[in-house]
């Protein structure tokens, strides 16, 4: 009997391989892999321009980055002499920041930093990563639009990116906040599949990175509460793995027990106090309300759709849009109490309203509150009794909508035109990469190395220590550091470099152990300096454009014939330009 063979569908590898790829093509996962594509173009071509085409110094108001890329190119010259232990770091020795007690709160993120402190150009490895660093952090929020199948992904992406001028500003900084926004989103995620222990690696390597780690207990408490209104169960799951994998990297570390310490100083100087004992940095004040509207209009949009379109009457459909609402409503009025957060509340404004939409759209479906697998039952029974002469109601509909979201894209295509102007205008007017680089190349060349040197403005710090770490500085990084370790000496420092002590010679050299000062030429020293080069303490031996170096005489003199009616001829000595 002759065998009869059925012609194999795979006889033909190159048919076969066409056929699986068309198929993919026109499949689901096709659609969400080219929008990712998308939104990761669009994502790296917006931060691009604001990294490289605003300014070519490393951006972009405060000088933190600065600091971050030197100290992580200390602790890989650390690891390539073979310690595994961080350096020492005698920079602060005046502040709870000396070499024995210094913590750095950030030891994750330095080391992650490492890679990019092999570019010859210090600076271009903290813009490229400041860059990298910026364009994940708004990614990982666009992929969990994607993941969690959001109807009309663009426009979100669109939102995210335009959310707010502020929060596109210090996403362009080489700081850690990128990674929290990151590492807030990986958490959620895990929350809404009810993935519960890998939250304890993710706390862990949170804490290391940054300790806004806070924000992740925050986050699993929220989803706690939610879980008990949807589900009426406590879970207790993802508080205990967030908790121990917190006090893990807490305690699993090179600074233990300091860090507590400096910890706790955080949040005691920082958010319980409703004044401050000295001048803090301007992100720990807050909003001026129409500032904050002006900054923020995308946001706040964004959180009155998700209010008014927010829906109680399905509690398990309801779960994650409540989740936003509760954690952005929180991060709002943290960002109105405090610029700091000024980073958090948009991108999760937008997330609030994305999912919260969502539930609303789908809540306007017939039979929307039965369970979706009764709906999958009867949706050949609905298709049937469908009449035909809808069709053209239908299109209608659909024609409506596209104009409506055509109209949406457009409002917020021109909001994200406004806030990357924005932004970039504003980077571009930060200091330029030179900035102090030649009074510190004099310090160097001129100043025995170990000197302190009194600075006269403690955010100058970290552009100090990044062109000249042979000298140390009375103050730095945060002013609560000397606040904290002498209150007195701190109070001391700021009549000293507000002009109100007539004659700071003396104290200088005898409180801070100096004779050599640092200050930059802007009006906020003037009294100072006209104080100092009158008393007759001091010479001024290096002077340009952007700061000036004094030293401190042995004995009082008379002061320069220039400088005795309080003309100090500020920012004008070019006779006085000793650079290289």
């Amino acid at each position: 009997m002759e065998e009869i063979h059925e012609p194999l569908i795979d006889a033909d590898p190159v048919t076969s391989k066409k056929h699986r790829a068309a198929k993919w093509i026109n499949s689901d996962s096709a659609v969400r892999a080219a929008d990712l594509l998308v939104g990761a173009l669009a994502i790296g071509v917006v931060f691009w321009w604001l990294q490289f085409h605003s300014t070519t110094a490393i951006c972009c108001g405060d000088f933190d980055g600065y600091y971050h890329i030197r100290w992580a190119r200390l602790l890989w010259e650390n690891m390539r002499a073979g310690h595994l232990r961080p350096p020492a770091f005698p920079w602060l020795p005046l502040t709870t920041l000396s070499a024995g007690e210094y913590v750095d709160h950030h030891l994750l993120f330095h080391i992650i930093l490492i890679p990019f402190t092999w570019f010859r150009d210090l600076q271009l490895g903290a813009k490229v990563a400041a860059f990298l660093f910026g364009s994940l952090a708004v990614f990982f929020c666009y992929w969990l639009v994607v993941r969690y199948e959001i109807r009309y992904r663009l426009i979100w992406l669109l939102a995210l990116l335009a959310c707010s001028a502020p929060f596109l500003y210090r996403m362009n900084m080489t700081k850690a906040p990128p990674f929290a926004i990151i590492f807030l989103v990986i958490g959620t995620y895990l929350l809404f599949e009810k993935k519960y222990w890998p939250l304890v690696p993710l706390a862990f390597v949170f804490a290391l990175t940054y300790d806004m780690f806070v924000l992740l207990i925050l986050t699993v408490a929220i989803w706690t509460v939610v879980i008990g209104w949807a589900e009426e169960r406590f879970e207790w799951r993802p508080i205990v793995w967030v908790l121990l994998g917190t006090a893990a990297a807490l305690v699993i570390n090179p600074y233990f027990p300091h860090n507590l310490y400096l910890f706790w100083e955080h949040v005691r100087v920082k958010i319980t106090a409703t004044s401050f004992t000295t001048k803090v940095g301007n992100e720990w004040y807050p909003y001026d309300t129409t500032e904050f509207f002006l900054n923020c209009y995308v946001a706040l949009a964004a959180m009155l759709a998700g209010y008014l379109a927010f829906d109680w009457s399905d509690k398990k459909r309801a779960a994650r849009p409540l989740f936003f609402l509760i954690l952005s409503t929180a991060l709002l009025l943290m960002t109105a109490r405090w610029k700091r957060f000024a980073e958090y509340f948009p991108p999760f404004a937008i997330l609030f309203a994305a999912f919260t939409l969502e539930q609303f759209w789908r809540g306007r479906a017939v039979f929307t509150h039965l369970p979706q697998d009764v709906m999958e039952d009867l949706q050949p029974f609905l298709d049937r009794q469908t009449p035909t002469a809808t069709a053209k109601e239908t299109q209608h509909e659909e024609t409506w909508k596209i104009i409506k979201a055509a109209f949406v894209a457009l409002a917020l295509g021109l909001a994200l035109f406004a806030n990357v102007y924005r932004t970039a205008k504003d980077i571009n007017e930060s200091d330029p990469r030179d900035y102090y680089a030649k009074g510190a190349a004099y310090m160097r060349g001129n100043i025995p190395a170990g000197q302190i040197v009194f600075n006269t403005d403690w955010d100058d710090f970290p552009r100090l220590f990044y062109y000249d770490p042979t000298h140390v500085y009375v103050s730095g990084l945060d002013p609560t550091y000397l606040l904290d370790k002498n209150a007195e000496l701190s109070k001391l420092y700021d009549r000293i470099t507000t002009g109100e002590e007539e004659d700071p010679g003396p104290l200088i050299r005898d409180r801070f152990g100096a004779t050599w000062v640092f200050s930059d030429n802007t009006k906020d020293h003037d009294s100072f300096y006209d104080n100092a080069l009158r008393s007759g303490w001091f010479d001024r031996v290096y002077e340009d454009s952007d700061c000036s170096v004094l030293h401190l005489r042995d004995q009082k003199s008379e002061p320069p014939p220039e400088d005795k009616n309080g003309d100090s001829d500020k920012g004008g000595g070019d006779d006085n330009d000793n650079s290289p």
